[in-house]
């Protein structure tokens, strides 16, 4: 009797409306793993930037960086990364879709931070040009994304 149950249930589960809601069920908790998952790394990127200010502000000489301004930048932009990506994952909670222009921006963002923080010395001339081009295509497409978004008055 209850092995017929559960191939019934089975059954059940396998009907394509069952079946989508067990496949959207899934996806909302692995949606609230990643947000929670975000949340903990953001706060502990931000407990360790602060540390890493604290000490540099306490050091010798006082009140002056001995790490550059660009790593700090980094740090900072890797939170704001970060952060775009939490906002990713809450815009797909409220509304079951991934949202383009939030992608592409986090990207952009994303592109910017390895820009920032790039050593030239170290950096060959196709890094730079492919670097050059992801800037570009992912202009380009935020630009097209934000234009078909607008709706006409």
């Amino acid at each position: 009797m209850r092995l017929k149950n559960l191939f019934r249930q089975i059954i059940e589960t396998g009907k394509d409306d069952n079946f989508l809601h067990l496949v959207h069920y899934v996806e909302k908790i692995v949606s609230k793993l990643l947000a929670i998952a975000m949340l903990l790394v953001i706060l502990i990127a931000i407990v360790d930037l602060g540390i890493l200010l604290f000490r540099e502000l306490l050091t010798e000489p006082v009140g002056f960086f001995n790490t550059t301004l660009i790593e700090l930048f980094g740090l900072f932009l890797n939170i704001l990364v970060a952060l775009e990506l939490l906002e990713n994952i809450t815009a797909y909670l409220e509304k079951n879709v991934i949202q383009v222009e939030l992608v592409i921006v986090t990207s952009l963002i994303a592109v910017a931070r390895k820009l920032i923080i790039l050593d030239l010395d170290k950096t060959s001339g196709s890094q730079l040009i492919g670097l050059a081009i992801a800037i570009f295509a992912l202009s380009v497409s935020y630009w097209i994304v934000r234009r078909s978004n607008l709706k006409p008055s």
